[in-house]
């Protein structure tokens, strides 16, 4: 394989196209039907956050990595990132959370622009901060369709290709990510010994491998001009970033409980007072004493534990192995992805999907 580029070469990669995705964004003119003024701030709220802009970046380099020109794939690279941003706004509604970046979640924002209007009592705040949220969710959604029109090239001839991207994205993918999310929800509430390690990895890929994987996919399939999702070299790009989009989720819940709180722009150990099943969780209730399952059982999902009973939590997590475990998995899920990117020419591209991979799982927040 081609070496892969530097560290910085990397990150000044990921600075470029991260400024083409939101230079397309600001110049977008469908922007002037974004009101009232509380449905155009909550639509580009989290846009304008410093987010990381992975999905477009893999799907760019994708693109470029089967011979592809890069930014003829941005209306498909911006598509993602809207696709992925409501998504979050959504998940951050059904997790009740508050926070997001460390700055208020959509909900929140305008629960509180309500409450200062003066207008709204606190319950009326409540439901308009949620109102507002969904409908967000809603535009950016019907934006990220629209925005896949735009790759049509008469010249090109990619009609066909244009078509089974928006299909693909609003049928498998809409519905499978759907699907992760009603799980996620539903095993919070489930008894602790009907997961295992299978079901958690398969809701980790329904909520956010499979977008992965779409991004790859796209990229591919706009660089080759072709609608085939079977084309080798598509299969190839879509299982790499796929399985990466896992491992993502896997150190997702790594930062979860370890990262530094003002870093990871949350509360840490929010998951396990909210009761999510991650995988660190699951392994730690199969290894615990009997003693200690009725400890667990006791504190997680409980958002009245104590502090002193959430770091026992994290503890005991770390006692039996539960953080390196996963990230055994997260680093093995990764080295077996890259293997997929033998089918495709060595490359700067190439190189750079390596970077991306390694920088999935390396980063801190």
């Amino acid at each position: 394989m081609t070496d892969t580029p530097g560290k910085q070469d990397f990150l000044d990669a990921l600075a470029v196209r991260k400024e083409w995705v939101r230079e397309y964004l600001e110049r977008d003119r469908r922007k002037v039907l974004f009101v009232p003024e509380d449905i155009h701030d909550g639509v580009f709220s989290y846009l304008r956050a410093s987010g990381k802009v992975l999905r477009p970046c893999v799907l760019y380099f994708s693109c470029g990595a089967v011979g592809g020109r890069e930014q003829a794939a941005t209306p498909a690279a911006v598509a993602v990132e809207l696709f992925h941003t409501w998504t979050i706004v959504h998940d951050d509604i059904m997790d009740r959370d508050a926070l997001r970046r460390g700055t208020p979640t959509v909900h929140e924002e305008f629960r509180r622009r309500a409450l200062a209007g003066g207008v709204f009592d606190d319950r009326e705040a409540a439901h308009y901060g949620l109102s507002i949220g969904i409908m967000t969710g809603e535009v950016q959604h019907g934006w990220a369709t629209a925005l896949l029109t735009e790759l049509y090239d008469a010249d090109a001839d990619n009609g066909e290709v244009v078509v089974e991207l928006i299909r693909y994205l609003e049928t498998e993918v809409l519905l499978t990510l759907v699907g992760g999310q009603a799980l996620d929800i539903q095993y919070a509430k489930a008894p602790m010994d009907s997961l295992d390690e299978a079901s958690v990895i398969d809701m980790f890929w329904r909520k956010t491998g499979m977008l992965y994987a779409y991004a790859g996919a796209a990229g591919a399939m706009i660089g080759l001009n072709t609608p085939d999702r079977n084309h080798p070299m598509v299969r190839a790009i879509s299982s790499f970033t796929g399985q990466c989009g896992v491992a993502f989720q896997l150190q997702d819940d790594i930062l979860g409980l370890t990262a530094d709180e003002a870093t990871l722009g949350k509360p840490v150990c929010s998951d396990l007072r909210e009761g999510k099943r991650t995988l660190l969780l699951v392994y730690t209730y199969q290894k615990a004493s009997a003693a200690e399952r009725r400890f667990l059982l006791d504190v997680v999902g409980k958002p009245e534990a104590t502090d002193g009973q959430i770091a026992e939590v994290r503890d005991l997590i770390l006692a039996h192995g539960g953080l390196d475990h996963a990230r055994t998995l997260m680093e093995r899920r990764v080295t077996d992805a890259i293997r997929n990117l033998d089918a495709i020419p060595d490359s700067s591209y190439k190189g750079y999907l390596v970077n991306w991979a390694e920088y999935l799982i390396g980063r801190t927040f």
